[in-house]
């Protein structure tokens, strides 16, 4: 039996670093579109704070004005502690609550002005909301490929956190992310193959950034290697404005369905959905 695919659409991360203000009926009217196309899980907006994210400050009210009678795909908000954690879980309409879990002291810092310490308690604070108001937490594993500010990092370092995360805190979901593009497909490779045998009751995802030519091998590497959770963004567009200066864009989603169709895999999207989706995010983005 063919194994499911879950495919993550991210149009947070591709928006949340672009200074131009999105107008919330802009992102409202692409959001109902994206939910037409049938992917598993829409990242769909931030509770964090306004200064450091400005464009995410009307995650709440887009919320409030999608439709979300027929939609399938499940929705999935990003916080950065408890108390953006408890703002969102007062939305019946998240499902999952994303923390971004940096294993690079240098980039917590940067990402959610906390050390890797002080993080670890605040997943296990959001953990325990998370259960009790009845959501998921997927953890990213921010630097998950790689460091490029000179703290320590091998495929252990980011193993033996995989390994605490779950059993320690009971983390279920976790997505490896190669927040500034640097993953090689060795490594991207060794880690799938090390960790999803290990931990079998994790669900383990990719969450790559890269440039367009390099796409096709890191894809590769983690399908080969297990992973069967894949984020993107249509068209590549962001990638984490934390991270550095040029940015290195999401994983294109249309190069993921084309690798996946190429396979003979079956993705379960709606093509005219997802065409419309795409002709609207050429107008949706600011050139």
């Amino acid at each position: 039996m063919q194994e499911k695919i879950k495919l993550i659409e991210c149009p947070r991360d591709a928006m949340q670093g672009i200074k131009t203000w999105i107008p919330t009926e802009d992102k409202v009217r692409y959001l109902s579109q994206l939910l037409k196309v049938g992917f598993d899980t829409i990242d769909c907006g931030s509770f964090v704070s306004e200064k450091a994210v400005p464009q995410m400050k009307d995650t709440a009210e887009v919320l409030r004005r999608l439709d979300l009678t027929e939609a399938s795909s499940k929705l999935l908000a990003i916080v950065a502690n408890a108390r953006g954690a408890e703002t969102a879980a007062q939305f019946d309409e998240i499902h999952y609550l994303g923390f971004p879990f940096s294993i690079s002291e240098t980039f917590q810092q940067r990402n959610t002005n906390s050390s890797i310490a002080e993080s670890l308690v605040r997943v296990e604070e959001i953990q325990k909301l998370a259960v009790k108001q009845k959501k998921e937490l997927v953890i990213y594993i921010s630097m998950g490929f790689g460091n490029p500010y000179g703290d320590e990092w091998n495929p252990e370092i980011a193993i033996n956190w995989c390994n605490k995360l779950y059993n320690d805190l009971g983390i279920k979901i976790m997505a490896l992310s190669d927040t500034v593009g640097s993953a090689v497909p060795a490594t991207i490779s060794q880690l799938f193959s090390d960790l999803i045998p290990a931990l079998p009751s994790v669900e383990f995802g990719a969450h790559l950034h890269t440039v367009p030519d390099k796409y096709h091998e890191k894809m590769e590497a983690a399908y080969n290697s297990g992973c069967r959770r894949f984020d993107g963004a249509l068209k590549g567009y962001g990638g984490c404005h934390m991270a550095a200066d040029e940015l290195t864009g999401n994983m294109p989603m249309e190069l993921m369905i084309g690798f996946l169709k190429e396979k003979g895999i079956p993705t379960g999207l709606n093509d005219e959905a997802f065409r419309k989706a795409m002709a609207m995010a050429g107008e949706i983005f600011p050139v």
